[in-house]
């Protein structure tokens, strides 16, 4: 390598650069600690409040609430006046109430278990095999039934499903539909309340999920959803299925193309395949101007790509592996002959139906 002469100017901005990435970090970390001790929920529609309140509230160190507090201030979460800090309510729907459709709190749940993931990618980078879904435990199933959850309830049925001609009819009637990398099964759970006549099928290849769909589905007190081990009962090829879906899936598979070709052979022939997927952009110099980029290429070393890679030969498409052009040819490649994009507003997602 020959050496380059240094910029001071461009050097300190790069160092000021890292100082603001570490500055998130470490912020990131202090919102973790204060869900897990329930301090966002605490400073909830209390207004202004004291260190010294707060501590009366919570039994916690007043001490180590005043430094917390000056931290999350510092980091623009919560408003201060006059030696009072407030947490408003437009930073609780975010950070701590799980039910709200922006809520994402969850997101800083997840930081002990990626570090952990971190801690064992050196060995993926070394030999190309990256984790299984259920090499990565728990808390990794909880994460991402958090990730998609309010959605699946608040839109899924109501929303989604009408945009995709005659399948709320269908389903209405008493028709037959599959999930295609269902994990704890909320979406199927949610389509199963909402068509008591039709018959819903989750499939699924990590043991975890399928347990927490198991318990999900006790939970719900439907009868009309059943989960499948992929690897024992795989998908029939009999043409039987109205509707498939796969939501944020395909692009985490090992072999998405021979799951597309079996999707293919278990639909009817008038049946509507329903895809989510991230949307991302068609090349990489597209994708360095889409908001969310740098998240998404993380997210799928630490997960995606891992799983698209966790057996020999696996396809390895990653968190923004299948935008529109590509996700079209896999569609055409499997033998579906009609592809569109729908029309439904999300942050990260593209939504299509393919039909044979």
């Amino acid at each position: 390598m020959t050496a380059e002469s240094i910029d001071p100017n461009i050097m300190m901005e790069r160092a000021r650069h890292l100082r603001d990435i570490a500055s998130n970090f470490y912020t990131s970390l202090l919102i973790h600690l204060g869900r897990r001790l329930g301090l966002y929920d605490a400073l909830s529609g209390q207004g202004f409040v004291t260190s010294d309140e707060l501590a009366s509230a919570t039994g916690l160190h007043e001490r180590w609430l005043r430094e917390w507090l000056r931290q999350q201030t510092a980091a623009g979460l919560l408003d201060y006046a006059d030696g009072r800090f407030r947490l408003a309510p437009e930073t609780h729907a975010v950070l701590a109430d799980d039910e709200h459709m922006v809520y994402l709190g969850y997101i800083f749940d997840s930081i002990p278990h990626r570090i952990e993931t971190i801690e064992r990618l050196p060995e993926a980078f070394r030999t190309g095999i990256g984790l299984a879904w259920d090499d990565r435990g728990a808390m990794s199933m909880a994460f991402t039934e958090m990730l998609f959850r309010n959605w699946y309830r608040y839109v899924l049925v109501n929303g989604a499903l009408p945009k995709l001609d005659g399948v709320v009819e269908r389903l209405a009637a008493g028709g037959k539909a599959a999930d295609i990398g269902c994990g704890s099964g909320v979406a199927i759970l949610e389509m199963a309340k909402a068509f008591p006549l039709s018959e819903f099928h989750g499939y699924e290849l990590s043991k975890l999920q399928l347990e927490r769909a198991a318990v999900n589905r006790e939970a719900s007190g439907v009868e009309n959803a059943h989960f499948h081990d992929v690897t024992l009962e795989p998908l029939p090829g009999d043409a039987s299925f109205d509707l498939v879906t796969c939501f944020d899936t395909l692009h985490d598979m090992t072999q998405p193309d021979e799951v597309a070709a079996a999707i293919r052979a278990a639909i009817k022939p008038d049946g509507v395949w329903f895809i989510v997927d991230i949307d991302g952009g068609a090349t990489f110099e597209e994708n360095l101007t889409r908001p969310g980029s740098q998240m998404f290429y993380a997210m799928s070393i630490l997960s995606c790509m891992s799983s698209a890679l966790s057996e020999p030969g696996g396809a390895g498409l990653g968190t923004l592996g299948l935008p529109e052009p590509a996700m079209c040819e896999l569609t055409e490649r499997a033998g579906f002959t009609r592809f569109r994009r729908i029309d439904l507003p999300h942050p990260v997602n593209a939504f299509y139906e393919a039909r044979p």
